[in-house]
């Protein structure tokens, strides 16, 4: 709702490419999103259908297999994605976005050919393992350690909360390679099939279940130097760098769960009737949605200039944690009124509006808390 108003974000290549992104949805993920929410899982095969129909990473370099964009074709294709109804299938085709940056920004030009150019591809699936039990949102307390042992490094540890983890071809893990609590940090590719390396157990979810997210161990995995991303210690900025990106999809996760609830309820509004006519027609019903359409202009606007001001080249941080926390605020309680408005059916299952309110409760948590993204924002006042 209300796209005019976000026009001078987007030029006519964005367009084209939400309505690239639409089609794909329309007719690769709503038909079978409600199955694979169920299964708690999508194939294999739509990462490289995506790939295939230029929806997979319009923003990456072409010369990886991206489609060369900038950082506003990644928030369109995240929004027009997100239409096919399965927040769990968008998170886990976009896993790459979290687990390849550090590759393609501290890693060798043949580290980014045999890690980066598959997985665009979609022929492998790749993520990021940084969360480990215990630390969540400190990063700082990663104690998974790698210690060099001649020409490799010896692994050992536990990681959390990984999505797209259990069937993984290959994990970005970040592990401690010195005591310093920051500058000790150091990113390593774990790939399929490294003796020591299992998943320890696939986890279910509150929401986003089409999405498979693992918990991992790494006991004595050797790892080649070739496997190691950037010099030792060169972690923890990279990772600053990662955030950036993570926390802007998902800004624009939380704005698009909750435009998509306040269509939802629009409509129903429509078609539902009490008391001989449409709920709709009911002051306190209009008003309801009045006020969502609001808080929905309002998270939108706040992310697209954090996501242009990211784009420009700025570090954006604190817009970015901003957007973040406005967008998981509004999702929150914008998917919760369309429940509310849907009545008894939005506590059903076979309605998205249920789904959307599951789906949007993770953004205060996913990325770095709401709470640490005060922090962050405090620091500059």
């Amino acid at each position: 709702m209300h796209d005019a108003l976000f026009a001078t974000f987007f030029d006519e290549t964005h367009d084209a490419l939400r309505d690239q992104c639409h089609r794909f949805a329309a007719e690769r993920i709503r038909p079978h999103c409600t199955d694979w929410e169920e299964a708690g899982a999508f194939p294999r095969e739509l990462y490289q259908q995506a790939a295939e129909a230029g929806v997979l990473a319009p923003s990456w370099p072409e010369k990886y297999g991206g489609g060369g964009g900038d950082v506003m074709h990644a928030v369109v294709a995240g929004e027009a994605l997100m239409r096919g109804g399965s927040t769990g299938t968008v998170v886990g085709l976009a896993s790459y976005s979290i687990a390849l940056p550090p590759v393609l920004n501290l890693g060798t030009d043949a580290q980014k050919e045999r890690f980066i150019s598959p997985v665009l591809s979609g022929e492998k699936i790749s993520a990021l393992a940084i969360t480990e039990p215990g630390t969540g949102s400190d990063v700082a307390g990663v104690r998974c350690s790698a210690v060099r042992d001649g020409e490799s490094y010896l692994l050992n540890g536990a990681k959390t909360f990984i999505t797209s983890g259990v069937r993984a071809d290959f994990v970005t893990v970040l592990a401690r390679t010195s005591d310093d609590p920051h500058m000790g940090l150091t990113f390593f590719i774990v790939e399929r099939g490294m003796p020591g390396f299992r998943v320890s157990r696939a986890l279910t979810k509150t929401g986003w279940w089409a999405s498979d997210t693992a918990e991992l161990a790494f006991e004595d995995v050797r790892v080649p130097i070739e496997n190691r991303i950037g010099d030792e210690g060169s972690g923890f900025i990279a990772l600053m760098q990662n955030f950036a990106d993570e926390r802007l999809m998902l800004a624009v996760n939380g704005c698009t769960l909750a435009n998509l609830a306040l269509e939802e309820a629009v409509a129903y509004s429509k078609q539902r009737e009490a008391f001989g006519r449409p709920i709709g027609t009911f002051q306190v019903i209009r008003h309801k949605l009045a006020e969502m359409a609001t808080q929905v202009a309002s998270a939108r606007a706040l992310t697209y200039v954090a996501a242009r001001r990211l784009n420009d080249g700025h570090p954006a941080m604190e817009e970015l944690a901003m957007a973040k926390n406005h967008a998981a605020t509004v999702s929150r309680e914008v998917c919760w009124q369309a429940v509310q408005i849907f009545g008894g059916m939005g506590y059903m299952r076979e309605t998205l509006v249920e789904r959307y309110a599951r789906d949007a409760r993770l953004l205060p948590i996913g990325g770095g808390t709401q709470e640490i993204m005060n922090e962050l924002i405090s620091r500059t006042l």
